[in-house]
């Protein structure tokens, strides 16, 4: 198969520095599952003047790109993405924290974890965020996706979300942000880049309870010694996808090194060795089987990216 020119490539070595750039990158060290092929460009800018003229030649030259966190939402083919991935994780911090009255407001980056948010939160007495203990993502890739468990929703914790576009950088309300179940709609070719919080004070030693009691509701529910996504179907309303894989008669199905988990039928785990096109054709085959006996269509939470085969 003949090789992409990536005739932009020059075009972005210019926009970034020699220590923020790396070329043909594999993508199994920087996804949770594990898997994928090599991305031609994984772009950390240091500051925002380099991400900005970033996103300004992506956007001129309509070069595809996307966000890397974590990779816990991600999955990218194995034959690898033409174009530029764009991690946060070198950006300067932000941390500010204001405690007044009954509440208080923290200002976050984007590419630090959510572990982060709930240390600073409860350091300074202040709760609320605890159904998010063990969630490993970033708290821009929270925001994305309306990060979640059955005990809340993250974006009801933001109160505004500094967005970075090809035209600058500016502060928006989260309530001119449309935002549901496992998903928010920020402006087309946007990156949140820094994130305010709203949390009221509290009980400290209770809200330390609740994590724990989270956790360990994971670790007796959930696959974690093994790669994985976490989730990879929205529940449907009214069910579990879970349940409904489960009952399809599928939980324990293997293609490859993945399998659909043994422990929890919406998890998908890497065990040893597997490629995204087995995750995919899993996925796949969930989703025909549950609409097929149940009439009842899987979305994934998972964002595929890249050429599979």
């Amino acid at each position: 198969m003949r090789q992409p020119t990536r005739h932009w490539l020059p075009g972005v070595l210019e926009c970034m520095g020699e220590d923020e750039i790396g070329l043909d990158i594999p993508m199994a060290a920087h996804c949770t599952v594990r898997v994928g092929g090599k991305l031609a460009a994984l772009s950390k800018p240091r500051s925002m003047a380099s991400l900005l003229a970033l996103l300004r030649f992506l956007h001129k030259e309509n070069v595809a790109f996307f966000i890397l966190g974590k990779g816990a939402n991600l999955l990218l083919g194995d034959k690898g993405f033409d174009g530029v991935a764009i991690s946060l994780s070198n950006m300067p911090p932000q941390e500010e924290v204001k405690v007044l009255g009954e509440g208080g407001e923290l200002q976050l980056s984007a590419g630090q974890s959510i572990s982060r948010l709930l240390g600073l939160a409860l350091g300074r007495g202040l709760v609320g965020a605890e159904f998010l203990a063990g969630i490993p993502g970033t708290l821009g890739g929270a925001c994305a996706v309306n990060a979640g468990t059955r005990q809340g929703d993250y974006m009801s914790l933001v109160s505004a979300v500094e967005l970075a576009t090809a035209e600058g950088v500016g502060w928006v309300g989260a309530n001119q942000l449309p935002y549901g179940y496992r998903h928010t709609q920020l402006p087309p070719h946007s990156i949140a880049v820094a994130l305010r919080f709203a949390l009221p004070k509290g009980d400290i030693g209770l809200a330390k309870r609740r994590m724990r009691e989270e956790l360990a509701y994971r670790k007796r529910t959930q696959p974690l010694e093994w790669p994985s996504f976490g989730s990879v179907f929205r529940n449907p309303k009214g069910h579990r996808a879970g349940q409904l894989i489960d009952a399809a008669g599928l939980k324990g199905t293997r293609c490859g090194g993945a399998q659909i988990s043994t422990k929890h039928a919406n998890w998908i785990i890497n065990r040893g060795a597997a490629t995204a096109l087995d995750i995919l054709r899993l996925m796949e085959m969930a989703m025909v089987r549950v609409e097929a006996q149940y009439g009842i269509k899987l979305t994934p939470e998972v964002h595929q990216k890249g050429v599979f085969e």
